[in-house]
Formats: C-alpha cells, sequence, structure tokens
C-alpha cells in the first residue's frame, strides 16, 4: 500500500471520529417537551417527534387527497389539551420498547412525568384508547386495565358515545369506536386473520389480526378463526376503511370482549 493511500485512510478516520464526536447524545430519562401536537404526539428539546405507544388518539388533521386538512374528530382537542396540561414544557422520562423509531422517523415511546405514565392516562380519561402494536406490547395490560376502568366510570368519550352495531360502523371512519356484533365467519390470509362480523352486504365489518399479533391469542391456546365464531363480540379502536370494507385493527385476545346476546 503507497503512502497516499495510508494517508488517505488516516485522514478518513480523523474525519469520522471528529464527526461522531460533533453527534449529541440525548438523555431520554430527563428531557422537555416543548410542543404538543396532538393527543398522542409530542416535540422534544431536541427537535425530535415522540408519538406516543400502546395508544391511539382522535385525529385533529385528517388526510384527503394526499393532504391533511384541519378537521378534529370529537375528543381530539380535548385529547390534545389534556396533553397539554400534563407535559407542555416540562421535563419527562420516555422508555422505549423493542423498535424506538416508526416509518415516519418519530421516536416511539412510553411517556412519564414523575410516576405517572402519560400513555396509560390519556386511555384512563377516556380520551384516547388501547393501540397496540407488536412487538411493543411493553405496558398492554396497564392500557387495557385503564381503559376498561374508563368505559365503566363512564369518561371522555365512553359517557358519550353509543356502541354502534357492525351494520353502521362504515359511517363512522376515522373515528374512535366501539362496535359490537356477531361473528359469522373467520378466515386466514397472507397478512393474518380476518373476523367477519355479521352485516348487510352494502356495509361490511371485520375485525383485523396481523400475523405479528397471532402469538399471543395462541398463548392463550385462541385459534382466532374458530374460538370467536358465533359468538357476539365488542371491539374497540379507529375504524379504517379498506377498500369497500371498514375495520379495526387488533393485537391481542384482551382488546375482544364476548358478550351475551340480548
Amino acid at each position: 500500500m503507497n503512502k497516499s493511500k495510508i494517508l488517505n485512510k488516516i485522514l478518513s478516520g480523523l474525519f469520522l471520529t471528529i464527526l461522531c464526536s460533533c453527534v449529541p447524545s440525548y438523555d431520554y430519562s430527563h428531557i422537555r417537551v416543548t410542543r404538543v401536537i396532538d393527543g398522542d404526539t409530542v416535540r422534544l428539546e431536541n427537535g425530535e417527534t415522540l408519538r406516543y405507544i400502546g395508544i391511539d388518539t382522535p385525529e385533529i388533521k385528517i388526510k384527503q387527497n394526499n393532504r391533511f386538512i384541519y378537521n378534529p374528530q370529537p375528543f381530539s382537542l380535548e385529547a390534545k389539551r389534556l396533553n397539554e396540561k400534563l407535559v407542555k414544557n416540562k421535563i419527562v422520562r420516555i422508555e422505549f420498547d423493542i423498535e424506538k423509531t416508526d416509518k415516519y422517523k418519530r421516536l416511539l415511546g412510553y411517556c412519564f412525568i414523575e410516576n405517572t405514565l402519560v400513555n396509560a392516562k390519556l386511555v384512563e380519561e377516556g380520551v384516547a384508547v388501547t393501540y397496540t402494536i407488536p412487538p411493543n406490547i411493553k405496558y398492554v395490560d396497564i392500557f387495557i386495565k385503564s381503559q376498561k376502568n374508563a368505559r365503566q366510570n363512564l369518561k371522555g368519550m365512553w359517557g358519550v358515545y353509543e356502541t354502534i352495531t357492525a351494520d353502521k360502523a362504515i359511517n363512522h371512519t376515522n373515528q374512535i369506536r366501539t362496535v359490537k356484533g356477531k361473528i359469522v365467519s373467520g378466515r386466514r390470509t397472507k397478512n393474518g386473520i380476518l373476523l367477519t362480523l355479521e352485516t348487510s352486504r352494502e356495509s361490511p365489518f371485520k375485525v383485523m389480526i396481523f400475523n405479528n399479533s397471532l402469538k399471543y391469542f395462541y398463548q392463550k391456546n385462541i385459534d382466532p378463526v374458530n374460538y370467536y365464531r358465533e359468538k357476539v363480540i365488542e371491539v374497540s379502536g379507529r375504524i379504517r376503511r379498506y377498500k369497500q370494507t371498514a375495520q379495526i385493527i387488533v393485537s391481542s385476545p384482551e382488546e375482544i370482549s364476548i358478550r351475551n346476546v340480548e
């Protein structure tokens, strides 16, 4: 190897060392929230965006024709105000799960203010619902318990919204609601399992369980295709529209409540 190549290697290594030393390292156990974007998203003092994981709050802006427009969904502003009250301009502690960022390069984490888990507090007050995406399930039991308590105490949206039938779900796309109906079939797809609720042909409604969530059902000896068939169930979450079908995504058996036929 000639001297010029050796010199280039030395200079390259020195440059990388200097570059790495200039990259700031942040202490996420003691960092300030500078802005609250909505009920489940905040901006940190280092310029990064943090998305609370394990929960979902109603949207303030809705995507239409590839752009977002201001169209606050019910309880979206209440969720933002509570989030502001809890964390705005305050020092928080962030815990991470298995995945640290999402496809939008946002941090994914659990936000603590002293000993309060903010993610769970929003669910407890009825302005957020449980929305776990494996493998980030560290506090799923806390979120499910918080949601159960919020429903029992008619907090927030639970004191206003009535449970809707599967037939009506298609009319509430992008809203967070509780849907009730009878499972008439279940089938496997390449992405997971689809449970179909009894509705008219014009307004089908399905519960989607993705492949990466199925193990949480199998761990409790639940085969969703057969276990839920002919049972009346309730599911809560954001109603999404896929083609001509309304659906709610669930990630654990605790998110599906079996109800008696009334």
